[in-house]
């Protein structure tokens, strides 16, 4: 099933079993997916965004709550802090599972035999590649000084 069901039919649940939690951070994926295909439509592309666009979506609302979380704690709120995991945990049932360091490194491996990177001047090849076929799966954030490390 599509992501994009896939949050629409939780939502109903949320809904039928009074999850008010789960169903306001529900809310607010549908409300970021709707934004981007407003968007896109506005981009020419009336069918609005893949399963790709709602994946990128879905992690960077996860780590905007895990830097809220951090923030929070740091501040002394924790039932705040405690909030966004929650919510994190949420927006997670639809993301992939994540790669390990070992299957991140042996995919990075992989797309640099693809692009036949040699140098840093490859690394947005390499890049390019990844988030192609592990958008969702990998935090990109970590990834690129691995690649850069192997590069350089």
């Amino acid at each position: 099933m599509e992501l994009r069901a896939r949050v629409s039919a939780a939502m109903k649940d949320a809904m039928k079993a009074k999850e008010a939690d789960k169903l306001s951070t529900l809310r607010l994926i549908n409300a970021a997916i709707k934004d981007r295909d407003i968007e896109a439509r506005a981009d020419g592309r009336d069918e609005g965004v893949g399963d790709d666009a709602v994946l990128a979506i879905l992690g960077k609302m996860v780590k905007q709550r895990q830097e809220s979380a951090k923030i929070y704690e740091e501040g002394g709120r924790l039932e705040l802090a405690e909030k966004e995991r929650e919510e994190i945990k949420i927006i997670e049932e639809f993301l992939p599972r994540q790669l390990s360091e070992d299957e991140a490194a042996s995919a990075i491996d992989a797309a640099m035999a693809e692009v036949g990177a040699s140098s840093i001047r490859d690394m947005g090849k390499v890049m390019g590649v990844l988030k192609a076929k592990y958008t969702g799966q990998m935090d990109f954030g970590k990834v690129g000084p691995m690649v850069k490390e192997k590069l350089g």
